[in-house]
């Protein structure tokens, strides 16, 4: 039986060209934080297996509230400073819910915060 995850974040982080390991380095502040932050689930960091510039930075969060809460601290001040820094292409953050199969047959698409790119 699965564990049922209510809220989730992913952010598909494209690095510009010969930036990469920079951005997995800088990325990878965040795992403990993150991973100590109240409500978290689940954090995790991954490199694509086939293209060299995309990370995903994911987490898994008990409510809504814990997930909001965890996006005002200082570790999500890391995703504007490699924008401003000029580490990423792109950025492509998105927040998920669980929905019962009712749901999903009529239910929208999440929400889509593109953050740069």
């Amino acid at each position: 039986m699965s564990k049922q995850i209510p809220v989730s974040h992913m952010a598909f982080v494209r690095a510009r060209a010969g930036r990469s390991m920079e951005l997995g380095v800088r990325l990878s502040a965040l795992i403990e934080p993150s991973r100590a932050a109240p409500g978290c689930l689940s954090f995790a960091l991954q490199h694509s297996q086939c293209d060299p510039d995309l990370w995903l930075v994911s987490g898994f969060w008990s409510n809504q509230q814990a997930m909001t809460a965890y996006f005002s601290t200082p570790a999500m001040e890391v995703f504007a400073e490699l924008v401003q820094d000029l580490v990423v292409n792109s950025l492509d953050f998105h927040t998920f819910k669980d929905v019962s199969v009712a749901q999903a047959l009529g239910q929208s698409a999440a929400a889509v915060h593109k953050l740069a790119g």
